[in-house]
């Protein structure tokens, strides 16, 4: 049936390459839409191609390449896991970090084994080399599954910095257990506790270094020309790995995490451009990876393991990792909602993946038996704890309650006078308000008001993490550069998933139409201009006025929303109390009998804005009376 695909030459390096590229990403496409997690589908659609499938992928024909393509896919992997980690968090958990990936991957390392041991029924070296892969977690699955289920900060931080850390700390640990058990003696295990300790060392040095060196050129104006930061931070991730490397094998991992640790934390630059390439590029390498890994293996090496792999899968995920947790987080401070979960999260990925091919090649060529049936059972840890933790993840999450909070508060961009104003109206129902500008005076006046400020670049992803953007009930752009408003807006639905972000559109800046494409809604029903409000509540020629809407105007008198453009200097729409609910005016407001809304106007004029709203069916209210 396939007679015609073989007739074409596909077993050549550039074809094998560009094919696992290509169906790396319909797999994680295909993934997304059926709401499995891609690692799966990047497996059996490796392992289907591949030799024992329809022999379409042969990763061998890349011979050496394949580990080279492995090392530096890796390093990039993993660069960006470590500009993920928020080294503030990072402190306040470190503890318990520290724990995990030091006690804890020996008790993985030793629990695993003995699983092997006693469950596989192997030998005492097969099952320690077993062991020593099965250690590593990773930000591939483990980054993906939090960004799903949203679990608490201290579950988020200590989830993705061991996913990371126990990367390089497992690598390690695996490859020195290598070269051990090759030769096993007392003096090598000696040596082998030196190399472990060496080559974690210098991965650290040399990530210090080549972290600190980006830095300093991103931050040495014009040295690296605008919009070459992506392709330069990439650079920087890959010679530093293999520097370190050079220095001392399979110490790069570290390097590279450390140098993205420092960027990601250090560089005061707007990181969102330079993380989207990363995290694109870690979507193509990952698909193009698993589906090349998951060739290698046959299906027969899996299904060979038969009843006892599935027991040896089981005993790892609830035996293993719970004493691990529960050992390594004794007093931190955690509740047992928290251990539970951290517990049953420990799904493996692309490291214990090439890793495992490693050693089955090393294995294959010295004559040492046993390669197939490890390098089979490590991928069907993979596929059974992304799988299953993958779809109970957020059920148990939801169950433990350790999941963030929806709809706590607003987020407002911006800390002039009319967002303060704005804030000010929302906090009196109780909502927490935080407002974040760039403009260090702004930030200081907002403080004395009482409000939480965040000084920096709303497009930063740091500012937006610390912002707690995701648990919020709606963002509010609210400065006057229509363009910034609306990339605000865009990038908190798009990305942190916030119900709600209303668009001012500072005098006409950005269109109504441009606003709805993007799922924003337009502040204030209409275009405004933000620095004449601002300006006029700054000087006490503005003020905010309680009206309620009694249901009637004159039979002359316009309807009063969207506000005319006449009227857009006198007064100005802000929020809508109905009942007990309060929301934000926007361009689909008709109002109800009895809806008080809270009008900014213009002093000035008073007696033009009374007789405007009264003759529009409003009539001025207390503003107890509207609190109430």
């Amino acid at each position: 049936m396939f007679d015609f695909i073989h007739a074409i030459d596909l077993h050549t390096p550039a074809m094998t390459v560009a094919i696992a590229l290509a169906v790396g990403m319909a797999a994680q496409s295909l993934a997304y839409h059926l709401r499995l997690p891609g690692i799966v589908i990047l497996l059996l659609a490796g392992v289907a191609l591949g030799p024992d499938g329809l022999n379409i992928i042969h990763p061998w024909v890349l011979g050496k390449s394949l580990y080279i393509i492995i090392g530096f896919a890796i390093a990039v992997i993993l660069f960006e896991g470590g500009m993920n980690i928020d080294w503030v968090r990072l402190r306040r958990q470190a503890p318990t970090i520290r724990r995990l990936v030091t006690i804890g991957a020996l008790i993985t390392w030793i629990g695993s084994a003995l699983v092997a041991r006693f469950v596989m029924q192997w030998d005492w070296r097969l099952s320690i080399l077993f062991g020593s892969l099965v250690i590593v977690t990773g930000p591939t699955v483990v980054g993906p599954l939090l960004r799903r289920i949203r679990v608490n900060r201290n579950l988020q931080t200590i989830l993705e910095a061991e996913g990371v850390f126990i990367d390089a700390i497992g690598a390690v640990l695996a490859v020195v257990a290598f070269e051990v058990a090759l030769q096993f003696s007392g003096a090598n295990v000696a040596a082998g506790v030196l190399h472990v300790s060496s080559r974690l060392a210098i991965g650290v040095v040399v990530g210090l270094i080549g972290g600190s060196f980006a830095v300093l050129m991103l931050r040495w104006r014009r040295v690296i020309p605008a919009g070459m930061e992506k392709v330069f931070t990439l650079t920087v991730a890959w010679v530093t790995f293999q520097a370190s490397n050079m220095l001392q094998p399979e110490s790069g991992i570290m390097a590279a995490i450390v140098a993205g640790l420092v960027v990601g934390n250090v560089w005061t630059g707007s990181m969102q451009d330079v993380k989207e390439f990363k995290e694109q590029l870690t979507v193509m390498l990952i698909g193009m990876l698993f589906v090349l890994l998951a060739a290698t293996v046959g299906l027969s090496e899996v299904t060979a393991l038969g009843m006892r792999g599935l027991v040896a899968v089981a005993a790892i995920a609830l035996i293993v990792r719970p004493v691990e947790v529960f050992i390594c987080t004794f007093r931190s401070g955690l509740n047992w909602r928290e251990k539970t979960f951290l517990s049953w999260i420990a799904p493996r990925g692309i490291v214990a993946a090439a890793i495992a091919t490693l050693f089955h090649t090393r294995m294959q060529e010295l004559g040492i038996p046993g390669g197939d049936e490890m390098r089979g059972l490590v991928f069907l840890v993979i596929t059974g704890t992304v799988l299953v933790q993958g779809l109970t993840g957020s059920l148990l999450a939801s169950v433990l309650k350790v999941r963030r909070p929806r709809g706590q508060g607003f987020v407002i961009l911006g800390a002039n006078d009319l967002a303060i104003s704005l804030g000010e109206i929302l906090r009196t129902g109780g909502d927490e308000v935080i407002l974040i500008d760039a403009n260090p005076e702004l930030c200081s006046a907002a403080e004395k008001r009482g409000f939480r400020v965040l000084h920096g670049n709303a497009l930063d992803d740091r500012i937006l993490q610390q912002a707690d953007l995701d648990t919020r009930k709606a963002v509010v752009a609210l400065l006057p550069n229509g363009g910034v408003n609306l990339l605000f807006a865009e990038s908190s639905l798009d990305e942190h998933r916030v119900p709600r972000a209303y668009v001012a559109m500072h005098r006409g800046a950005i269109t109504a139409s441009r606003v709805e494409e993007s799922h924003a809604r337009v502040l204030f029903g209409s275009e405004v201009d933000v620095d004449l409000w601002a300006s006029r509540l700054r000087r006490d020629s503005a003020s905010v006025d309680a009206w309620r809407f009694l249901g009637t105007s004159s039979e002359e008198a316009p309807e009063t929303f969207p506000v005319p453009r006449d009227a857009r200097n006198l007064v100005l729409p802000a929020v809508v109390l109905r009942g007990e609910a309060r929301f934000l005016v926007d361009e689909k407001y008709e109002p109800r009998k009895n809806d008080v809304v809270r009008w900014v106007t213009f002093g000035r004029r008073n007696t033009d804005v009374q007789s405007w709203l009264e003759a529009r069916g409003w009539e001025r209210e207390d503003d107890d009376e509207a609190s109430a």
